[in-house]
């Protein structure tokens, strides 16, 4: 019984989207899904990774992450040694004394450009229309976060405290 009326209830793919509907004379009758396609033996196996999925899971992960490491820098940095008026080259040069320090904000320095850089290729893809755009916009702002990142970590790895 339960088959035979979800049957009665599809719409054909030419029809669904047609406004016609099931003709019961419900407006929301005429935005009827289409049944799920089955695979059969000529359908392509899947070959790609969910890349998306991946890039969404990302995200939220090093979202969290970033959060502590970023509370954890101003806490730091904001109450416990003293406040901004105590930062300065000598304060620097010091906390990256520590390999513990450099990783701290090597972490957060790689987590941040690649959250954002991930980010900024959605706005892209969610607003730019052409693809020629989206590429050119996509190249862009790559180069720029591997350039940010690559100086960054030069940065953190060859700071000279006797400048």
């Amino acid at each position: 019984m339960a088959n035979e009326i979800s049957e009665t209830l599809v719409v054909p793919a030419a029809q669904a989207h047609t406004g016609q509907g099931l003709g019961t004379g419900n407006p929301a009758d005429a935005f009827v899904v289409e049944p799920a396609r089955t695979r059969t033996r000529t359908t392509p196996r899947r070959t790609r990774t969910n890349f998306e999925m991946l890039a969404w899971l990302f995200m939220r992960l090093s979202g969290v992450v970033l959060v502590f490491l970023i509370l954890g820098h101003l806490l730091i940095m904001l109450v416990l040694d003293g406040g901004v008026s105590k930062i300065g080259f000598a304060f620097v040069a010091g906390r990256w004394a520590s390999p513990f320090w450099q990783g701290w904000d090597l972490l957060m320095l790689w987590l941040a450009m690649l959250h954002g850089a991930n980010g900024m290729r959605t706005v892209i893809n969610d607003y730019a229309e052409k693809d020629s755009t989206r590429l050119w916009l996509k190249t862009l702002m790559g180069a720029a976060a591997v350039f940010t990142v690559l100086l960054g970590t030069l940065v953190i790895f060859t700071f000279d405290p006797n400048i």
